[in-house]
């Protein structure tokens, strides 16, 4: 799968490759700077083994890994061991009488409404071991922490077979010295570098928050660790002597080895990286404002984009109990992907997902010997999918299978013909997909028809005029090649290293001095991290953001600051005032404000893929070839384009469809698609 574009110079190669490895397919896109161009490809996810559908995959794609300078790459090893809960047996060291706030949690529950519901947290109560120290809230060390306690209690850890063990003390956000005592200790003795310390990862107010993000980053350290071991392993030994970094939840790339001690920043490293090239190619394209879409194998996670900048949340929760306190994109996911299994439930109504059939053994149309229909089979029954010209370089689909499957597992128990049957499929699997889509845009605020939509991923193309009609967005924007997004995403992701310090007092009492001390000694350890990551910045820029909130309220409100506005007081007050009512409607006048935490992210700011790379050539296409669709209860012949021949400015009206190494587009009847400069499909209604 590739396209070739003019040559910009004879300079020697310099590839960079973007990897993201997806539960079905492995998407990689190549670059190489000198010449401008690029290769893409999707091969099939090795489960068992992910690292080597990677290798194999980048070696068939990009070439020669001896001529590549820097692989990129979007994983979800440590979304997919949480989820699923594949997880190093971890111990806990904590303060006594805190062993239990991982279980404790905010008091919340599975069921909101319900007095029922199990949970299991990532580290057992017989592994959450106590010692004997405590530190105030202010700082104060009211008893030292005993060094041969913590010896004791870790020999033991190890004696019982422990892998991977997490320190939390209370408040040691405020003060780190008992932690650190300990730390030392347990390093000393532990086999390996899988050793979190709460206060290293997150020395943040919140003892819940603090201890759930230390112990999930431990519980990852040798998944994620020995997974990237194997990753780098086997591209040394086919040449490749260059860097990897790896995509953060916040957008950002991070070193490989900052990614071994800091794996919990990796949960939601793949949709990020899609989020981000969404943002840049809809920028580009005259969109600012844009709902993603991102419709695999498996899942189908939703991003808004305004302004042209993606929402960072300050958390998330991978699964219920399990909390993230990291920043990371705002993503909304369901179980929505080609690979979702229909059918009928014990009521005797269709769902689709949230099981997958993932890449094995895969929708029935793959041949693998799997009987449960996905959507992907629902699509390729009704036509709108090639079955001689699969994605992913797959043997020819078995539309018979697929139709035999939804006859028995679908058609049959509804009391329907097998083409309406999987109609009602992709009706209920996009039902779905527009409530994500109505989660992230009207649920907050926001109208979606100011919004236009941009699907990627290998199945979001087949569902744009779907989730089109059933969110009223007006607007569609479908990338020169959606099946590879998230892949691009790498490889114009900035480096980013965030920075928080609990400062916890009122505004009235903040330090200036002090305050701006804090920021420049995070700003150097940001830029002393991208330094070592021994990559070339177009500038490295520094953001400032304060978690502020009101005397007496509990949630907190995050302000940007600009470099001026850390200069005084007054400053601080305005930027939290207009953030408040911008947030609200109206700030609280005469209430005291507080400073919670201070949040310093440095940003080294990578040099933007030119998409003109994109733009299509002016010749005149092949004339269209054509195959039957199912549309409105019939067959209907339907023309059918090579997307990437299609000269800019062209514009077809529905029903078409566009057909391409790495997806398939479907426009449907009453919609029509408009070829821009840069390659992109811009589908309207008429």
């Amino acid at each position: 799968m590739k396209k070739v574009s003019r040559t910009k110079s004879s300079v020697a190669p310099r590839v960079i490759v973007g990897v993201d490895v997806g539960g079905t397919y492995t998407d990689i896109f190549a670059l190489d700077e000198a010449t401008g161009r690029i290769t893409i490809g999707k091969v099939p996810s090795t489960r068992d083994d992910p690292s080597r559908a990677f290798v194999e995959g980048v070696s068939a794609v990009a070439g020669n890994p001896a001529a590549i300078a820097t692989i990129v790459h979007g994983t979800t090893v440590g979304t997919n061991a949480l989820l699923e809960r594949k997880l190093a047996r971890t111990a806990v060291i904590s303060t006594t009488g805190f062993r239990d706030v991982l279980e404790m949690r905010r008091r919340d529950r599975p069921q909101t409404w319900g007095l029922w519901g199990n949970f299991t947290p990532v580290v057992p109560r017989d592994l959450r071991v106590e010692v004997d120290e405590r530190t105030l809230a202010d700082g104060t060390i009211a008893r030292a922490v005993n060094p041969t306690e913590v010896a004791q209690v870790t020999r033991a850890l190890l004696a019982d077979g422990v892998m991977s063990v997490c320190l939390f003390f209370i408040n040691s956000y405020a003060n780190p010295a008992n932690e650190a005592a300990a730390a030392e200790v347990v390093r000393a003795l532990w086999p390996n570098a899988h050793v979190s310390v709460s206060s290293e990862i997150l020395p943040e107010i919140r003892e819940f928050e603090r201890a759930s993000t230390a112990a999930i980053n431990a519980s990852l350290q040798p998944v994620v660790g020995d997974y990237l071991e194997a990753l780098e392993s086997g591209l040394r030994a086919r040449g490749f002597a260059g860097s990897v970094l790896i995509v953060q939840s916040n957008g950002g790339v991070m070193s490989i080895e900052t990614a071994r001690r800091l794996p919990v920043r990796t949960a939601l490293s793949g949709p990020a990286a899609g989020v981000i090239a969404c943002a840049h190619i809809a920028q580009t394209a005259g969109f600012p404002d844009v709902i993603t879409g991102d419709m695999g194998g498996t899942s189908f996670d939703v991003a808004l984009i305004a302004d042209g900048q993606s929402t960072l949340a300050a958390q998330t929760s991978v699964g219920f109990g399990l909390v993230v306190r990291t920043p990371m994109i705002e993503i909304e996911t369901i179980g929505a992907g080609g690979g979702s299994i229909a059918r009928v439930d014990r009521s005797g109504l269709l769902q689709v997902g949230p099981e997958s059939a993932g890449a094995w053994p895969g929708p029935v149309c793959y041949g693998q010997g799997s009987l449960e229909p996905t959507v992907t089979d629902a699509n390729v029954v009704l036509g709108r999918i090639n079955p001689a010209r699969p994605i992913g370089d797959r043997a020819a689909l078995d539309v018979a299978a697929a139709q035999a499957a939804i006859a028995e597992k679908i058609a049959r128990p509804l009391g329907l013909d097998v083409m309406t049957a999987a109609e009602a499929i992709l009706q209920v699997a996009n039902a779905h997909m527009a409530g994500a889509i109505r989660l992230v845009s009207v649920e907050r605020g926001h109208d979606p028809k100011r919004f236009a939509y941009m699907p990627f991923g290998g199945g979001g193309a087949l569902h744009v005029c779907a989730m089109m009609r059933e969110v009223g967005v007006t607007t569609g924007i479908v990338p020169r090649y959606p099946g590879v997004t998230s892949a691009l995403g790498c490889v114009i992701a900035d480096m980013r290293h965030d920075h928080v310090q609990t400062l916890n007092v009122s505004l009235s009492a903040l330090a200036i001095e002090t305050f701006r001390a804090a920021i420049a000694e995070r700003s150097v350890q940001g830029r002393a991290l991208l330094s070592a990551a021994a990559i070339q910045f177009q500038r490295v820029d520094t953001l400032i953001e304060l978690d502020m909130l009101y005397a007496g309220q509990s949630h907190t409100l995050a302000v940007p600051l600009t470099s001026a506005d850390t200069r005084s007081r007054a400053r601080i007050a305005a930027a939290f005032e207009n953030r408040y009512r911008s947030a609200f409607g109206q700030p609280l006048a005469g209430i005291e404000m507080r400073v919670l935490n201070l949040r310093v992210a440095v940003v080294g700011r990578r040099h933007k893929f030119d998409l003109a790379l994109f733009a299509p050539g002016d010749a005149a296409p092949a004339p269209p070839g054509s195959r039957r669709v199912w549309i409105g209860h019939a067959w209907r012949e339907v023309p059918v384009h090579a997307r990437l021949e299609l000269p800019a400015g062209c514009t077809i009206t529905g029903p078409a469809i566009f057909e391409q190494a790495d997806t398939t587009v479907y426009l449907e009847p009453d919609m029509q698609a408009r070829v821009d400069r840069l390659g992109n499909l811009v589908i309207s209604r008429i």
